[in-house]
């Protein structure tokens, strides 16, 4: 099998496409082919080097679609459609950056589906991000008003159209006047230009502040995110676009407004069950939700893919087709 391998933390040149056995699945585990799967900050961020405790060589990779071919305890039939995500996946062990992958049973989410591949590759991690971000974290409710810092991220487009979905009034970030439009089609009654500052602009059309901040952007925004929302509001941090884990000399009584709750997400630590991923997909079908793709490529094309996430010129989900 094909397999991009990067042998150490670098530029998106340092991946090298290579023939290696195809995998043996041992107890526990599922041999699926790789059909498609979606490009990540997390993985710019370990190709880079900045995943702690990940050893190379590595095969990166936290997601996938594709089909079981060798479920060595029968659970599973040859050619069953799965998704998985997270769990380790491209760090603790090699990822979906190949076309077979040996993947944890626990990790699978079996599905159906009359989506094109490079559609239903676009999903797992962006609808669970969005998803777990907005109704477990956030309890979102209907009426009330919701702040995304990112709004142009494949995470941040989808969590728009949930949360329009759902009867919230979306404001919506981002850095480029340009994107204005894009962002309104998307969902979002307001769209904010992010110079940094928020707190006035927000405060023009909700002088409480918002009941709602999903931070996609990450630690260097996130101060500025809590200081838009309203007393009781809630913060939830489920991004780092910016490419930062810490805050230095963080300090809470002065960093986060009183009243104001911060939470997180992850979908490592917290998945859904694979009937929501299910339900989801029906609505995509349907056309009741839109998925933001941006670009498709193939497994051959892995660095052009890496320089083009790291440009920052994508508005939605790059898509990887082995």
């Amino acid at each position: 099998m094909k397999a991009a391998v990067i042998y150490r933390p670098g530029s998106p040149e340092e991946f090298i496409l290579e023939e290696r056995p195809v995998p043996t699945p041992g107890d526990g585990q599922v041999l699926v082919k790789v059909k498609a799967f979606g490009l990540n900050r997390s993985e710019l961020m370990t190709r880079k080097g900045f995943s702690p405790g990940v050893q190379f060589p590595r095969v990166l990779g936290i997601e996938c679609v594709g089909e079981v071919e060798n479920d060595p305890s029968g659970e599973y039939a040859r050619g069953q459609s799965v998704m998985a995500l997270m769990g380790g996946m491209g760090r603790d062990f090699d990822g979906s950056y190949a076309e077979y992958t040996v993947l944890p049973k626990r990790l699978l989410h079996s599905f159906q589906s009359t989506l094109p591949w490079e559609v239903l590759g676009a999903i797992p991690e962006m609808f669970q991000t969005a998803y777990g971000s907005l109704y477990p974290a956030l309890g979102i409710q209907p009426g009330e008003s919701l702040l995304i810092r990112g709004g142009t991220s494949s995470v941040g487009m989808l969590a728009a159209q949930l949360a329009n979905v759902a009867g919230l009034t979306v404001l919506s970030t981002t850095r480029n006047p340009q994107k204005e439009s894009l962002l309104r089609d998307n969902g979002a009654s307001h769209v904010l230009i992010d110079t940094g500052k928020l707190s006035e602009s927000v405060r023009a059309i909700f002088p409480q502040g918002v009941d709602k901040v999903l931070e996609l952007v990450g630690t260097s925004t996130l101060h500025d995110s809590l200081s838009c929302l309203k007393p009781g509001g809630t913060g939830c941090m489920s991004g780092m676009l910016a490419e930062n884990w810490t805050i230095p000399a963080f300090a809470p009584m002065e960093f986060i407004p009183p009243t104001v709750r911060l939470t997180t997400y992850d979908s490592g630590q917290i998945s859904s069950p694979t009937a929501v991923f299910q339900d989801f997909i029906r609505q995509v079908e349907a056309g009741q939700v839109k998925l933001a793709i941006s670009q498709t490529f193939t497994l051959d094309q892995i660095v052009a893919a890496h320089q083009f996430m790291d440009s920052n010129q994508s508005v939605g989900k790059l898509v990887v087709l082995p």
